[in-house]
């Protein structure tokens, strides 16, 4: 295997891993793998490891080890996610005092910088005031990210830069949403690239000891800009001296008009960009009650939302991307707008034709709120749905964030098995920070819906996790995903405690080892914990090893 690191570049002893589980179509039973290079050479049973086994090999006993294919984490944020990991931690606290204390106590220089702070947790929601973070932070300019990272808690210092107070979503209170949002945000992360750089390592370097062997980056002009695109696509083609990450798979959300103007867009990096798709938002978040609903939220029945997009302008950026032949899409949760995206998909079948929407794979994040009508529109034009399981894992459920804000309507979120069940292709992703870089968590979350008719199986999930995410972001190797011979050796070693088959229907016996099954078995994760990853890599290269895994 190739490893990272100054030595990169030159090509070492095959890897012929051993005495444990490998995840595999090929060979449901498999207990070893053989990578040669960047490829997977062979798998099959450790008899055959026995015969094949020679001294020219770096041999790896896996003590039981399971080997998967690595995850995909298909809508991510580096730059956020590598500041929320070096800043103030908020998603403990539990009242604007202990929110003060804890900026009060951040060490450093410039700006205060925190994220997951939810009141919807708090016995008492009321929130800061701007001259208290001001008296908190010594004059300090303080930017705090709501968990849903829709809106944030800015300092009076904040608050002063030019443009903010003239912006919509500005009220005078240290909430912002919005457009206040954005230019608070712009304001707080407008870094040295260097600084920027360092923050994307720490997330690459989380991503990469949870398993991860890719990551789509949802760039935005309202989130880091291009310059922070292009740092983040940068990774891929990184000098060789410095370690191996996982891959990036940028898109960029900014709004085409025309077939040219699209083209014109994607060309401006002179990297590869996936779509102009990913955080181009139509709508907010239920959390900061910016998401589009049909009818007023619950606990504040006189808002219903935001809607950033029209129908019209919709349809155009999907008719644009569809004729150039580049995947577009949207950022949409609430159920209005959802319509939109949905008109806005007929509206560009009428303009360009149904069989070029449909060629384009255009896809949505989120889509949290569906009925069976959306559902059948979506598999029409075979949209890809870009979701996070972790969101019902957190929020669904008696007394959580979706019961509070849509009441009755809390109960038909996230509707997993119906999107598969619809043949709507499905992916999934952390939307980290929102959601943390835990990859098991997410397909246990699957398995655990709060809604028990939303629940799909192990297997689907972790399909969902991996060849899927492949799949979603129109990847050229058609074999990436899956461990196979001739397939791209990336992938997880993982520590586990039992393997099993586990399915979402509670009636249906939730294990199985009988050999005639033939399912390749995944990790139990009814034990409380996650399995601990021993090994990442990818395309035969190592980005993450724990000291265990030859000890």
């Amino acid at each position: 295997m190739t490893t990272s690191g100054p030595e990169s570049n030159t090509r070492s002893k095959a890897v012929l891993y051993r005495n444990g589980s490998v995840y595999t179509a090929a060979d449901p039973f498999a207990t070893a793998m053989l990578v040669d290079g960047d490829t997977v050479a062979w798998v099959g049973s450790e008899q055959a490891a026995s015969s094949i086994a020679d001294s020219k090999m770096d041999i790896i006993d896996l003590r039981g080890a399971l080997v998967t294919p690595g995850f995909v984490d298909s809508h991510a944020h580096l730059t956020e996610t590598g500041i929320a990991l070096d800043s103030l931690k908020l998603a403990s606290v539990n009242s604007a005092r202990e929110l003060l204390d804890a900026v009060a106590a951040a060490g450093g220089s410039g700006p205060v910088l925190g994220h997951g702070w939810d009141e919807t947790q708090w016995t008492d929601a009321t929130l800061p005031t701007t001259d208290e973070l001001d008296r908190a932070a010594g004059g300090r300019s303080v930017y705090l990210s709501r968990v849903d990272v829709h809106s944030a808690l800015v300092s009076g210092a904040l608050a002063r830069e030019p443009g903010l107070q003239d912006a919509e979503g500005y009220d005078g209170g240290a909430k912002v949403t919005r457009a206040a949002h954005t230019a608070a945000r712009r304001s707080a992360r407008s870094l040295p690239a260097d600084v920027l750089r360092r923050y994307q390592a720490k997330a690459l370097a989380e991503a990469a000891a949870n398993g991860y062997v890719a990551l789509a980056e949802m760039g935005a002009p309202h989130i880091g800009g291009a310059d922070d695109l292009r740092l983040a696509a940068a990774w891929n083609t990184a000098d060789p001296g410095l370690p191996a990450q996982p891959e990036i798979l940028p898109y960029w959300g900014e709004l085409a008009a025309t077939e040219e103007q699209a083209r014109s867009l994607i060309s401006q990096f002179g990297f590869t960009i996936r779509g102009l798709a990913g955080d181009l938002n139509i709508d907010g978040s239920i959390g900061s009650r910016t998401a589009a609903l049909r009818s007023g939220y619950s606990d504040a029945p006189e808002e219903r939302g935001s809607l950033y997009l029209g129908v019209e302008e919709a349809a155009a950026h999907l008719a644009a991307c569809s004729l150039a032949g580049i995947q577009g899409g949207f950022h949409v949760i609430g159920d209005a707008g959802l319509d939109t995206a949905l008109a806005a998909l007929d509206l560009a079948a009428e303009q360009v034709g149904e069989q070029r929407v449909r060629a384009a794979g255009h896809r949505l994040e989120h889509v949290e709120m569906t009925d069976a009508d959306a559902i059948a529109r979506l598999a029409k034009y075979s949209v890809t749905v870009s979701a996070q399981p972790a969101f019902d894992a957190a929020w669904g459920g008696p007394g959580g964030l979706y019961g509070q804000r849509l009441g009755e309507r809390s109960g038909s979120m996230n509707q997993f098995a119906a999107l598969y069940s619809a043949g709507v292709p499905v992916c999934f992703g952390s939307d980290s920070p929102v959601t943390p870089l835990r990859p098991w968590s997410s397909v246990r979350a699957c398995l655990e819906h709060h809604n028990d008719g939303q629940r799909i199986s192990a297997r689907a999930a972790f399909l969902g996790h991996t060849r899927a995410g492949w799949r979603a972001a129109k990847y050229s190797d058609p074999m990436a995903g899956q461990l196979v011979p001739g397939a791209p050796a990336s992938f997880a070693v993982w520590e586990v405690e039992e393997l099993m088959v586990q399915v979402a229907d509670g009636r249906v016996q939730s294990w199985s080892t009988d050999p005639r099954a033939r399912t390749p078995l995944l990790p139990a994760l009814d034990t409380g914990s996650d399995p601990a990853c021993l090994q990442t890599v990818r395309n035969g290269v190592e980005l993450f090893a724990s000291s265990a895994l030859r000890s």
